[in-house]
């Protein structure tokens, strides 16, 4: 049987998980192992923050929203079930760019709610 020489795989192998953990602290960027081992680490909070990331952002949305519609005099669970109930089909995210890069045109969303949930009440 045929003699195989891996060095040339093994040194490729071993410059690309190098070059990824550039930037690493300590070995974890000059020495094989620990560089995988971070690399490893790394890739596992990239994915569990990927999910996280979506989490947050629905947070930070809500926050504005109804930091936004306090002031204008409404809570955001009322505001939220008004604008259901008022068929306007706006998401958070958008809900919350317009309170913060356009106010005026968020007040005016409040304005519709409120008029249509004292019409549904009367």
């Amino acid at each position: 049987m045929a003699h195989v020489k891996r060095g040339m795989a093994a040194h490729a192998r071993h410059r690309k998980v190098l070059k990824l953990a550039k930037g690493f602290r300590g070995r974890s960027s000059t020495c094989f192992r620990p560089a995988l081992e971070r690399l490893e680490k790394a890739w596992q909070y990239a994915y569990r923050d990927r999910k996280a990331k979506k989490r947050e952002m629905r947070a930070l949305w809500i926050q504005r929203i109804n930091a936004a519609s306090r002031e204008l005099g409404l809570k955001y669970s009322i505001f939220m079930n008004a604008l259901k109930n008022a068929k306007i089909a706006v998401d958070r995210k958008i809900l919350a760019k317009l309170a913060v890069e356009k106010p005026e045109l968020f007040k005016e969303i409040v304005a519709k709610v409120k008029t249509s949930a004292k019409a549904e009440v009367a």
